[in-house]
């Protein structure tokens, strides 16, 4: 096994999964996650650390921590992408970090879709068969659990009563969506993956717009407009694990010049009388004009939109 941290950048080719077509043939941000992941554990594999190494051997898995990604431009069902991976300095405490660059050919030329930042733990997996010591490169980068990290993002809440009075407090404009953590958004037994959290961020999104009578296919079928994320990021505080309830709160913060919107999300499980806050993501989003003279441009909200986002708060 050589170092995971030499200079030299892993390059990866993939192509988005057909499941990321949702709309036309226009890719989710959700699948470039994915690519960003697979791009990112190709570089672990080229050094003789892939994930199947790392847990039969050492008894570890890898836990994609953090990604923040921008999306400068659009990505198509038939792209081959090229992923570029390149080790970042890291801090002590945060995991192993590295930046990633995808690109696509597009008219002869190298177009940018995403750039992004990537933040990878080991976590000591209980019950693994590995038990052989860990290659003294990746021992900074070993914790006992995903709550072991640095960070100053988690704020785990009292909650004596309801869920509901914490999370969704009146004036709050919060969105609330509670559900049963499945064993398909876990690995490694136990665990909600990074990606379980991406797509809980996509789905509260979808219903969040639903509840404020904003709903995707009500706005494609009446005014073309088609969803459209810059930015996205996902962070994981604490490890929640399969079938806890998770409390996933969605939060419009601002309208960027009526053709944008950002959020947040946190998640919650509740032990005890404590709500541990386990992630936190935030996204920007907004719309596309998907036919007629304006197509292709971003549309503009309208009062009644801006309402609807900010909970009647202008």
């Amino acid at each position: 096994m050589t170092t995971t941290l030499d200079a030299s950048p892993t390059t990866y080719v993939g192509r988005p999964r057909y499941e990321g077509a949702n709309i036309r043939t226009w890719i989710g941000f959700k699948h470039f996650t994915y690519l960003l992941e697979e791009a990112v554990l190709q570089h672990f594999r080229d050094r003789g650390a892939g994930p199947d190494v790392l847990y039969h051997v050492h008894g570890l898995g890898i836990e994609f921590v953090e990604t923040s990604i921008q999306l400068p431009a659009t990505l198509l069902v038939d792209d081959e992408v090229t992923a570029v991976v390149t080790t970042a300095p890291a801090k002590p405490g945060h995991g192993a970090a590295f930046t990633v660059r995808l690109t696509v050919r597009r008219d002869g030329a190298q177009v940018t879709i995403l750039t992004g930042k990537v933040r990878v733990a080991l976590v000591a997996e209980r019950d693994a068969p590995g038990h052989e010591p860990v290659p003294v490169e990746l021992v900074p980068f070993v914790v006992g659990g995903v709550a072991e990290l640095e960070s100053k993002a988690r704020v785990d809440l009292a909650c004596p009563g309801e869920v509901t009075e914490v999370l969704t407090p009146s004036g709050s404009n919060a969105f609330l969506w509670s559900w049963r953590i499945p064993y398909f958004y876990c690995h490694y037994s136990h665990r909600l993956q990074h990606s379980g959290y991406t797509r809980a961020l996509e789905e509260v999104v979808d219903r969040f717009l639903h509840e404020r009578g904003l709903g995707i296919g009500k706005l494609l079928e009446e005014r073309g407009w088609i969803p459209v994320v810059s930015r996205a990021r996902v962070q994981l505080l604490a490890d929640a694990h399969m079938e806890e309830t998770l409390h996933t709160v969605f939060t419009v913060g601002e309208v960027i010049k009526d053709v944008m919107y950002t959020a947040r999300m946190d998640t919650y499980v509740r032990r005890g009388d404590v709500l541990v806050h386990t992630a936190t993501a935030s996204i920007v989003h907004g719309y596309a004009v998907s036919r007629g003279e304006k197509s292709g441009s971003l549309a503009e909200f309208d009062a009644d939109t801006r309402a609807a986002l900010l909970g009647g708060a202008e």
